[in-house]
């Protein structure tokens, strides 16, 4: 089969290596004779392969003691509701900056639980952005500060951390965790999907800081309770086991490459690559405030959007895939996560350059 450049936003693109792994294990892990598929998540194949992974998760994000690992179910959006379940039940309140698509959906959720504070909100810009911090109204007694690091969505990325003082920073991070260092003290709760930067679809990764764990009301179902999950070792019940051992293999793959400062070198790259290209041109337009633009989701439009279909046709025959904008903002959205090989986003840029030739 010929080769293709998957930009989809997730799930996404893993790395060949990984893939290759993962086949050659599929049927017997390491002489077990077993798939990982197949095993107790109780056993101690399995035990292995899950503190392997945190152990090596830990060592990337140079996770600070005081703080658990969670490998939980439900995906980012579940993360939506138990973050206010489990923190927001004490102080009844809690503060979001909004910055696009997916942090709306956030505060909508979050709001079932408690009194949600839009501390500050893109749409007062004029343009996709982040506010700058000086205009956030925040309540110093708040729950928690939330916000969505990286909109997947809008292409929205932060590239600095706010000062919350006392209140817990809380980041969905679905879309760029380990495409760069992140100063994990910074936080008291990280929570990100697996499927774009991780692993497959299924696995969702919690770093929360321990004082904020023990907070749930009494009616908290179980699996929803990050206590509860964090004394059982994240197998309260069966956890996503083959995703796991997927995660456990990127975060190897990752600290063979030499960690996240080589990652967000790469990213750097890449990303400046395309960014260059639609700035140069009458032919492409990005959104985004250049100083908030994201490095994993580039989002562009044409200057015809009639051309959509023949740009889409046309990547297609390039072996250029699933650059199709997300369905709430349109246009054309060019993912380009860890495992995105330069020469993938090499051949997008040189296609984009032959279109605008073509139809410019």
């Amino acid at each position: 089969m010929s080769e293709v450049f998957n930009f989809s936003a997730g799930p996404a693109v893993l790395p060949h290596e990984v893939l290759t792994r993962a086949a050659d294990e599929m049927h017997d892990w390491h002489g077990s004779g077993m798939s990982v598929m197949e095993m107790s998540h109780r056993g101690p194949e399995f035990e292995a392969i899950i503190a392997t992974a945190e152990a090596d998760l830990r060592t990337l994000m140079a996770v600070p003691a005081g703080y658990k690992v969670l490998f939980l179910q439900g995906g980012a959006m579940l993360q939506f509701a138990m973050v206010p379940m489990n923190l927001m039940r004490e102080r009844g309140s809690a503060d979001y900056v909004d910055t696009g698509e997916w942090s709306r959906k956030a505060i909508a959720e979050a709001g079932k639980y408690g009194v949600v504070r839009v501390a500050a909100s893109a749409a007062d810009l004029g343009v996709a952005g982040v506010p700058p911090q000086p205009s956030w109204r925040c309540d110093p007694h708040a729950a928690y500060l939330h916000i969505t690091s990286n909109e997947t969505i809008g292409g929205v990325e932060f590239h600095w951390l706010p000062d919350t003082g006392a209140v817990p920073l809380v980041a969905d991070a679905s879309s760029h965790i380990l495409s760069r260092p992140m100063d994990v003290a910074r936080f008291g709760l990280i929570y990100a999907g697996a499927q774009k930067n991780i692993g497959p679809a299924g696995l969702t990764i919690v770093i929360i800081r321990d004082d904020l764990l023990g907070h749930a009301p009494p009616s908290t179902p179980m699996t929803l309770d990050y206590q509860a999950m964090a004394d059982s070792g994240s197998m309260l019940n069966t956890p996503p086991t083959f995703a796991i051992y997927m995660a456990g293999l990127v975060f190897r793959w990752l600290l063979a490459l030499g960690g996240l400062t080589e990652m967000e070198r790469r990213n750097r790259e890449k990303a400046a690559l395309l960014y260059d290209l639609i700035d140069a041109s009458d032919f492409y337009s990005n959104p985004v405030d250049p100083a908030d633009r994201s490095l994993m989701n580039v989002p562009f439009r044409l200057v015809d959007d009639s051309l959509d279909g023949a740009f889409l046709a046309a990547a297609q025959e390039w072996q250029l895939l699933q650059l199709k904008g997300h369905r709430a903002v349109g246009g054309m959205r060019a993912s380009i996560y860890n495992a995105m090989p330069l020469e993938g986003v090499r051949t997008l840029a040189a296609f984009m350059r032959d279109f605008e030739r073509i139809y410019g």
